[in-house]
């Protein structure tokens, strides 16, 4: 276990004090631990919303479709073909 250096301290209601106590015997645990407990858990979940897209499952599955097959492109082929013609630089 990484060892406890940084302290972190936050002002409270003495009726949020009374349920993170009563919170914190419930879970056996000391307030301290209990809130810390409690922010990291909330941290982590915040993060991997950020980190993650979720969209419908029949979404996903046209988007996945479209990607396999594709559409012609044939006005990037055509420019694509003009770059080729039209290069600066001469190949070695």
């Amino acid at each position: 276990m990484a060892v406890k250096s940084d302290r972190l301290e936050a002002r409270v209601s003495p009726e949020q004090r009374s349920r993170l106590e009563w919170a914190a015997r419930l879970s056996g645990t000391s307030v301290s631990a209990f809130v810390v407990d409690a922010a990291v858990e909330r941290a982590e979940e915040l993060m991997t919303a950020q980190m993650s897209t979720s969209v419908p499952a029949d979404y996903f599955d046209r988007l996945v479709n479209t990607l396999d097959h594709a559409d012609r492109a044939p006005a990037l082929a055509k420019a694509a073909k003009q770059v080729e013609r039209n290069q600066r630089i001469a190949s070695r």
